[in-house]
Formats: structure tokens, sequence, C-alpha cells
């Protein structure tokens, strides 16, 4: 059994304390300025309160890390503040300058590894993926909690950073996506063509992101996919939506403004287009 302290149990938090308790080991949390609704997790998954974070951290060999982006920090310092030198794992969803910032914070008493979520909180029959970066004995660690659970760890290097990079990469599609659907179907909505576009969209479904092979196919057409762009950014000015996404797509596509055409440029080729476009 080892003994871990989930710094806070919401949601998330939650279920990923639910399969430690399963495997076996022990969790507690600091109910101290928690919500009811954070009690009531708690409760629920049989986690053990303690009276403060210094109790927690004296009992506990691994910290976990799971709470809002904008906390990350503060929970990352006040942890340090005490001291601990046990394994402390960052599973939220932050940059990697701001995981490495929290590893200076930590270090140099604990191992710092830096963690990713993807899917939904696991149980219920549903699984999901714990990437983990760091220090190897560490890592080790932390995925010998989770054997036989509904929380599948993967390894993504020593580099901590790579598994915060994995997430932000992943969210900067999967977050955009959905919000680009609720404009689209806001706009069509305001035209009174919202079934139509539901209708062309099922007729269009792709995996785009599982298809970078695709992507230079858009760099040869961005030359008139921007202008397009433009044009949607007019239509939503009008109907008095927002207009950013659109605005800020045609900006993307101009940096590939040089690939006109070039339907057989290297993948490779095309995502550099976009650092390079930044400075040209």
């Amino acid at each position: 059994m080892t003994v871990v302290t989930v710094l806070h149990p919401g949601s998330m938090g939650a279920a990923v304390t639910a399969e430690l308790v399963a495997g076996g080991h022990e969790v507690l949390w600091v109910p101290k300025e928690r919500s009811e609704n954070t009690w009531r997790r708690a409760r629920e998954v049989r986690a053990t309160a303690c009276d403060s974070l210094a109790e927690a951290l004296s009992r506990s060999a691994v910290v976990l890390s799971v709470c809002p982006p904008q906390a990350a920090e503060d929970v990352a310092a006040a942890v340090a503040a005490h001291a601990f030198a046990g394994v402390y794992v960052d599973v939220n969803a932050i940059s990697p300058q701001r995981v490495q910032r929290i590893a200076g914070k930590i270090r140099p008493g604990s191992a710092v590894i830096d963690g990713s979520v993807f899917g939904r909180p696991p149980g219920d029959w549903r699984t999901a993926r714990l990437y983990l970066a760091g220090v190897g004995s560490a890592v080790d660690l932390v995925a010998s909690l989770f054997v036989d659970s509904a929380l599948h760890v993967c390894r993504v290097g020593d580099a901590v950073g790579s598994a915060s990079a994995l997430k932000m990469a992943f969210a900067s599609y999967q977050k955009a996506a959905r919000t680009l659907a609720g404009v689209a179907h806001a706009l069509a909505d305001a035209h009174g063509v919202g079934d139509q576009l539901t209708g062309e969209a099922e007729i269009m479904i792709s995996a785009i992101l599982s298809d970078p092979e695709y992507l230079p196919s858009v760099a040869a057409r961005a030359w008139r996919w921007a202008p397009e762009m433009e044009e949607v950014a007019d239509t939503l000015r009008e109907a008095d939506l927002p207009t950013d996404m659109a605005e800020a797509t045609a900006r993307v596509l101009s940096f590939w403004e040089r690939d006109k055409d070039q339907y057989d440029l290297p993948v490779v080729h095309v995502l550099s287009q976009l650092r390079s476009g930044r400075s040209s």
C-alpha cells in the first residue's frame, strides 16, 4: 500500500482517487476551505480527511495535484512550503512552461512528474489515459499505483513538460473545434439553416486530427481559404456573433501563402511554415 495525497478531489480527482482506493492504496485529502461538493465526492470515494496539509504530506509518498489550471502553481507553492520530499505529480492542464516552473519550486526535495489525463473521469466501465514524463524511478512508482485500474498509464519520456505539451496540443484542437462548432451552429441558427448544417456535417465527417497527411492540401488551398474566412468573419459580425476565431484562422492560413497549389509538400515542411510564419 502506498499513501497518496490528492489535491483536490474534484470530478477528475475523485475518479482518480477511487481507482487508487480500489487498488488498495490509502488516499488523503485536506478538507479545509473545500466546498460541500468536494466533501461529498471525497466521502463517496473513501478518501481519508486530514486536519492540515502538513499532516497529509508527512504521511504521503506521492502527491497528485489535480486542480483547475489557474490554481496549479498555488497548490505547488503550498506543498513546497512544507519541504515535501516524495513524488509530486502535476496532472493539470497547464503549459510545459508552467509545469517546469512548478518543478523548480518543488525541487530539490521532491521528484516532480509531469502528467496529463486524456478522456472522461475513469470508472463505471470508462477508461482514461494518464501520460507521465519524468525520472524513471519516480514514474515507475506512480505507474505502479494504477496497475489493473481504469486509468491506463502511458510514458512519454524523461523531460518534464512533455506530457503537458501533449495535453496542450490535443486541447488546442479539441476545445477549439467544439467552440467553433458552437459558433457555426449559432450562425446557421441565425439564418434558419441549422438542420441543413447538421446534415452537411454528417456527410463530411472525417478524423482530421488523426490524419496529418491531409495538412499539405490545406496549405495548398490556404491562399483562397484565408479570404473565405474573412468573409466568414463578416457574416458572423453581421449576425452579432464572435469573429475572433474566424479572423485568427485567416491569419494562420496566411502563413501558408507561399505554398499555393503545392499539394505534394512534405508534412514536416507544412508544420515548419507555421513556426517560421510568425517571424516573417
